[in-house]
C-alpha cells in the first residue's frame, strides 16, 4: 500500500522519482509480456509488430530516463538568483554604452503573420 501512495505523491513532484521509475518500469515489462503471449495464441503479425514498437518505446524511455540523471536540474532558486544577475549585468552594460539610434525606415508588418506588407508607392510630381 505504500508504494501505492508513494507513487500518487509522485504525481504532484516535479522530476522522476524512484516510484515513478520502478511503476514505468513494471508496465512496460507487463506490456512485453502480454504481448508475446498473445503472439503465441494467435500467430498474428500484428501483435509482432506492436511488439516491436513497444520495445522501441521501451528503449527510448530508459534512455530518457537516464539523461534526466545525467543532466543537472536547476532549482527554481538557482534559476530565479540567475535570472537576476543577468538583470543586473544588462542593466550596468546598457549604463556603460550610450544607445545610438540610426535613422532607419521602418517598414510596416503584418501583425497576424508577420509578413512583411509592401509599403505605398509615392507619386512623382510631372
Amino acid at each position: 500500500m505504500a508504494f501505492i501512495v508513494e507513487l500518487w505523491e509522485s504525481v504532484f513532484t516535479p522530476g522522476t522519482t524512484p516510484a515513478l521509475i520502478t511503476a514505468t518500469h513494471a508496465s512496460f515489462i507487463l506490456l512485453i509480456i502480454s504481448l508475446i503471449v498473445l503472439i503465441f495464441l494467435s500467430k498474428s503479425i500484428h501483435f509482432v509488430n506492436l511488439l516491436v514498437i513497444a520495445i522501441l518505446l521501451y528503449g527510448s524511455v530508459i534512455w530518457f530516463i537516464n539523461e534526466l540523471k545525467n543532466t543537472q536540474l536547476k532549482s527554481n532558486e538557482e534559476l530565479e538568483k540567475d535570472s537576476k544577475e543577468e538583470e543586473k549585468g544588462a542593466k550596468t552594460e546598457s549604463q556603460d554604452e550610450p544607445k545610438v539610434e540610426k535613422n532607419v525606415e521602418k517598414k510596416p508588418e503584418s501583425l497576424a503573420t508577420g509578413v512583411k506588407v509592401a509599403s505605398p508607392v509615392k507619386k512623382r510630381k510631372v
